[in-house]
């Protein structure tokens, strides 16, 4: 990514409704996992490491993050053991398995999907989960997803197979950021057929705005403790090494 797109996220990651909510849906996910007490776990491309608090709640968490200041951050803020690495050929070796491999919005900046699903599950204990986000959707690639360096937006079935095809078992593929969808997808189509393609979700809404849309797309931990989402801006995938 851009070095301001790591400052912005660097400054964005607490408080953003997006990033704070999506990281209560994901604590809630995890929560019902069957990890030990404490787990082994690693984030895979942490970013400025604004997910490392929350993984820590469940155990002992290392990462890897190629960018240098943000690797630099999220180690002296959370106090974690962060690695140079690069998915999928030059993944660190940190002499243990995990019981939890985590990648949020990661899978879609790799060149080699597949490649880098196969190297993290590679990670995994017997019996450990992977759990991974990514964006839905080719027709929603905006301006956005340009300055991300996306490489793509994802359709659910091909997710699920990336899992599938480096021998893990899925235990649940989802969309999410459903509640929200209409609204966000109503914009980009609007921008697309304008011409426009900008995602129009780069800065911090002001905080009454900021709180409701927070608190509608934080409902989705509930939802989803129910039943998988049809539709949404983003997908969920949790798999299982089962050997």
């Amino acid at each position: 990514m851009e070095r301001a797109i790591y400052d912005q996220m660097r400054m964005l990651q607490q408080d953003h409704w997006w990033f704070a909510a999506r990281r209560e849906i994901l604590r809630g996910e995890i929560a019902r996992l069957p990890l030990p007490r404490p787990a082994q776990i690693l984030e895979a491309g942490c970013g400025p490491g604004g997910n490392l608090a929350m993984l820590k709640r469940f155990g002992t968490v290392a990462a890897i993050e190629p960018d240098e200041a943000s690797r630099a951050y999220a180690a002296e803020t959370n106090a974690v053991d962060v690695r140079h690495g690069l998915l999928p050929q030059a993944v660190p070796d940190f002499g243990r398995p995990f019981d939890l491999v985590a990648a949020f919005d990661v899978i879609e900046h790799v060149d080699d999907d597949a490649g880098a699903v196969a190297a993290l599950g590679r990670l995994l204990a017997p019996g450990g989960f992977f759990i991974a986000t990514v964006p839905a959707y080719a027709w929603m690639w905006s301006d956005h997803d340009a300055a991300h360096h996306h490489k793509r937006r994802y359709a659910l079935p091909a997710f699920r197979r990336l899992f599938e095809n480096a021998g893990l078992k899925v235990r649940r593929a989802s969309h999410f950021n459903t509640l929200l969808f209409p609204p966000i997808a109503a914009v980009r189509l609007a921008n697309n057929a304008a011409g426009r393609r900008s995602g129009g979700d780069e800065a911090l809404p002001r905080e009454p705005l900021n709180r409701v849309l927070k608190t509608v797309f934080g409902l989705e931990r509930a939802l989803l403790r129910a039943a998988d989402l049809p539709f949404g801006v983003s997908i969920l995938v949790i798999a299982e090494r089962t050997g």
